[in-house]
């Protein structure tokens, strides 16, 4: 049974820094994609960034590359995502994602239909 459970969602001013946590139960580091999705009120869920976690390969959206870090720590099988100079239009609800199945093809989608696990979410809100 996989579960996943993010963590360090809070509210922070403009400019500032977070760090999310996606603690992962039920499957070893290494298997399968983890990535982040990010849902605002009204809108739809938009993919943030990915990680292949066999070789640690992490792939991002446009419009988060430079500004959000995805790493993972092996040893506690969690896997980060490090937001610098957040926007308040970064506030949503950040879910962390997992699939198995995770082709070299399609590696890098960041499509919530091909994840198969969810955690509940973390809130953050961002003021300007």
């Amino acid at each position: 049974q996989v579960q996943l459970v993010e963590s360090g969602g809070g509210s922070v001013q403009a400019g500032g820094s977070l760090r999310l946590s996606c603690a992962a139960s039920g499957i070893s580091y290494w298997i399968g994609c983890l990535a982040w999705f990010r849902q605002a009120p009204g809108k739809e869920r938009e993919g943030v960034a990915s990680m292949y976690r066999a070789e640690t390969t992490a792939s991002y959206a446009d419009s988060f590359e430079g500004r959000f870090t995805i790493t993972q720590d092996d040893a506690e099988n969690t896997v980060y995502l490090q937001m610098d100079g957040l926007k308040p239009e970064d506030t949503a609800v950040y879910y962390c994602a997992f699939r198995l199945s995770c082709p070299w093809q399609n590696r890098g989608d960041l499509l919530p239909g091909v994840y198969d696990n969810w955690g509940p979410g973390t809130q953050v809100t961002v003021s300007s």
